[in-house]
């Protein structure tokens, strides 16, 4: 159930995407660093200068028509000191998949202030029945469809899932039992990849902030599997569980509200996505390492030619060749000029950077009766800037901040209340991050 930013004490930036094997950001980190075109070209006076609310933001319920495939806007936004990606996603019910891919170049952990990003909070729907809960393994996404063919709507939420080790499994389940506040009975299989890295896990996890199934837990019929919270909050939109789905705690809670037991849930694989908007076609592509890919993709080809017949427009074949190349995981144009009141299809926005983003972690203030832990000790700032963060995203909560010292700068974790609690941080350290913190006594001690 954990997520590992892995890392060490002579921690280099192209290190931690050589060790992730989390196949969303090895992925990401290939294409910044091949310089990928912008598909999106927006020209900055066409936008207003002062962006709108984003509190009138819609980031999960929509309305839709039946022969509508694609939903919601693309919004832009301008970044402000002390920004990671991982909350400004968490603020617009993104992961850091979709984050990431749609703004490649932009450093994850210490992005600049004042960059302009892109929020891709527009979607393709899955090539699914619009019934029950679909899940999106390729996009990462949740999409729960309620009504009947003349008022349907679709909430939609992003999702953490199976690593390449311990894959979620695809086809038609449904919703067992729900749960509030579980207790995690931890499988055997867990239990022994932690014991190798010396970490000791109990027969059960009973509910709290240790609990890595959070708050509610939706048990499918499929065995083991669950749809359900999480501690970690920063591991939505990775490969990073054991094979459930896991969601923002704020998302769970409306989820496990909204869906009733025996619910149909159906989880597909499908990294190219085609859609019709107002006569539009749209194409979205999501990374694929699977060996389906070459069968989907001539799959969706065969799709295009049809819309092809179907539409007024011509698909514009390069274009395609363009999104697929780029796979930056938002809907494109690709049959002609898109309408510019296409019904919101393609309606791009420019909001306001919220005053408080939610869920961003608070470091505590500094105590001087307290315990630290000095985890990096680095010679360039943004390196210990990145350090920090990663840190202070861990779950639960690692408290940490830079401090300076000459030409130095350290990355401290705490305070903690007791030793216990500073040696509980540093084994964790060593375990998620393989840092090898040095306890900090209390002034005076």
């Amino acid at each position: 159930m954990d997520l590992i930013w892995p890392m060490n004490r002579n921690f280099k930036p192209e290190n931690i995407f050589k060790r992730l094997r989390l196949v969303t950001v090895a992925f990401i980190f290939i294409l910044t660093s091949h310089g990928c075109a912008v598909l999106y070209n927006i020209p900055a006076k066409s936008l207003p200068s002062s962006g709108v609310p984003d509190e009138r933001i819609e980031r999960n319920d929509f309305s839709l028509t039946k022969d509508a495939d694609v939903i919601g806007p693309l919004i832009y936004m301008r970044l402000e000191k002390e920004d990671t990606l991982p909350d400004i996603a968490r603020h617009f019910s993104l992961g850091i998949n979709e984050i990431s891919a749609a703004n490649p170049g932009v450093d994850i952990w210490v992005p600049e202030a004042g960059e302009r990003i892109m929020l891709p909070l527009s979607f393709i729907l899955p090539d699914a029945p619009r019934k029950g809960i679909v899940i999106n393994l390729a996009a990462m996404r949740l999409f729960q469809f309620k009504g009947d063919g003349k008022f349907l709507t679709v909430s939609t939420y992003p999702v953490g899932i199976g690593s390449e080790e311990r894959p979620t499994p695809m086809g038609q389940m449904y919703v067992q039992r729900k749960t509030a506040r579980p207790t995690w009975h931890v499988p055997a299989s867990i239990a022994e990849d932690h014991r190798k890295k010396g970490d000791i896990l109990p027969a059960k996890v009973p509910p709290g902030p240790d609990n890595p199934l959070g708050e509610y837990a939706l048990y499918l019929s499929n065995p083991s599997y669950l749809i359900h919270g999480t501690n970690k909050p920063a591991s939505i939109g990775l490969n990073a569980t054991n094979g459930c789905i896991r969601l923002y705690p704020e998302h769970i809670k409306k989820l496990y509200e909204n869906t009733p037991v025996n619910t149909r849930v159906s989880i597909v694989n499908q990294p190219y996505l085609v859609g019709q908007r107002n006569g539009v076609v749209y194409m979205e592509v999501h990374p694929s390492l699977e060996n389906s890919a070459a069968a989907e993709l001539n799959r969706i080809y065969a799709k295009l030619k049809t819309a092809e017949r179907k539409s007024a427009r011509k698909i514009d074949w390069k274009k395609v060749g363009e999104v697929l190349t780029e796979a930056r995981g938002i809907p494109v144009p690709i049959s002609g000029p898109p309408q510019e009141n296409a019904d919101g299809a393609l309606k791009t926005i420019e909001v306001a950077h919220p005053v408080k983003l939610y869920g961003r972690p608070e470091i505590p203030e500094l105590k001087v009766d307290s315990w630290y832990v000095m985890a990096a000790d680095q010679s360039d700032r943004t390196n210990a800037m990145r350090i920090a963060a990663i840190i202070n995203h861990q779950g639960p909560q690692i408290p940490a901040r830079i401090l300076s010292k000459g030409k130095s700068y350290r990355v401290i974790a705490g305070p903690f209340n007791n030793l216990t609690d500073a040696r509980d941080a540093v084994k964790r350290l060593k375990i998620d991050l393989d840092i090898k913190g040095i306890l900090i006594e209390p002034a005076g001690k």
